[in-house]
């Protein structure tokens, strides 16, 4: 890959085959359908080469937040179901009904609303109805549900297509929370079975729970995390045979050989405590790289730490550990090089946040670099 990047100053690398590969496992693991969660540009991967990735992969549905992302894996060629997961402007239901995407609802007002803009037109739209068993967030109370979900599956204008949860605490797997939002939403699974219009989509795992949690796999299971082989969280480690698909790289641009009590970067709150070797990468705050002490990254396979303040488009490294370092050298933030590793999980721990964080604050404006997928190298900037 090292001639594409020879394009470049920043840039990300993507392994579209890591991806594949985490879909397949996700489905040999679950035993049952997987929705490729790919909002946020795919969790900064690049949502319409994840969702091409998750398609080849098997993955039956794409889940992302807004109807902009939904028409852009449409007009992407994107033909897979594809689900809204969080709100859409009941103005925009005939897109959503010309482009086959399911909307959700969660509140009696909105259910309305959509099924009136549906019936102006003449359109079935299909929806999944949320419920609320213990996130705290949106969605109807399970002991309200039969009733709702009776008159969805009786409006002309609705399709009722699935119900839907969201577990709070999956990836804290020792707490009772979820079995407690599992039995909830079971009973009323039961419930609408029992009145014969249980939906043909059922689903409430995440990636933690759809690993954690094999009893609440039902018809779908949502995976975002799992997918670009991160861990949903410290306690709740991926199982082996996931694999990170994300590196960000840069390139040396500079060396200066600076007098002791020199002052680096803005502020001035670092100085050379003796004469020192500092290098420049052409990364900061704008392409996602946080604004905080303590960073480090990896040059001839040695960790070498930033010193003085991240800029908005450049950080400082201290070379005194790799004399043999040069301009045009690569230098790596995320992955690995010489046996070396920086991971997200890292990061997410060094600037006291997590991994989802890292990744989908990654900027647009740098170049991501895909591999695998079509056999192809291919470039998005």
């Amino acid at each position: 890959m090292e001639t594409e990047n020879e394009l470049y100053s920043t840039w990300l690398e993507i392994d579209l085959d890591a991806i594949k590969n985490n879909i397949q496992r996700l489905q040999e693991i679950t035993k049952t359908g997987v929705m490729a969660v790919v909002k946020a540009n795919g969790y900064g991967h690049g949502m319409v080469e994840v969702a091409r990735t998750a398609q080849d992969a098997g993955a039956m549905w794409c889940g992302v937040s807004r109807i902009e992302e939904a028409k852009t894996l449409r007009r992407a060629g994107i033909t897979c179901r594809i689900m809204i997961l969080g709100y859409t402007p009941p103005k925009r239901v005939p897109e959503a009904v010309a482009e086959n995407i399911s909307l959700t609802v969660y509140t009696p007002e909105l259910a309305t609303a959509y099924a009136q803009e549906a019936e102006k037109y003449g359109f079935r739209l299909h929806v999944h109805a949320k419920f609320d068993t213990g996130m705290g967030r949106l969605g109807f109370f399970p002991d309200e549900g039969v009733a709702f979900a009776k008159w969805l599956h009786e409006h002309p204008g609705l399709e009722l297509e699935g119900i839907f949860t969201h577990f709070a605490k999956a990836d804290e797997p020792n707490q009772p929370t979820t079995d407690q939002q599992v039995d909830r939403f079971e009973s009323l699974i039961q419930q609408l079975a029992a009145l014969d219009i249980r939906p043909p989509w059922i689903h409430a795992c995440n990636s933690a729970g759809a690993i954690n949690y094999p009893r609440a796999r039902y018809d779908l299971v949502r995976a975002g995390i799992a997918i670009y082989g991160l861990n949903p969280s410290m306690e709740s480690p991926l199982p082996a045979g996931f694999k990170p698909a994300l590196s960000m790289k840069a390139r040396l641009i500079s060396i200066k050989d600076y007098p002791s009590g020199h002052g680096i970067s803005y502020g001035h709150i670092y100085h050379t405590s003796k004469p020192e070797r500092i290098g420049v990468v052409p990364i900061g705050y704008a392409d996602g790289y946080r604004r905080l002490p303590g960073n480090y990254a990896l040059l001839h396979g040695k960790k070498v730490p930033i010193v003085g303040r991240v800029c908005m488009d450049q950080s400082m490294l201290m070379l005194d550990d790799v004399p043999e370092a040069t301009v045009g050298d690569v230098v790596t933030l995320i992955g690995t090089q010489n046996g070396n590793q920086i991971t997200i999980d890292d990061l997410a721990a060094d600037w006291g946040t997590i991994n989802y964080e890292v990744v989908t604050n990654l900027a647009t404006r740098v170049p991501r670099i895909y591999s695998g997928g079509n056999g192809l190298p291919e470039i998005d900037v």
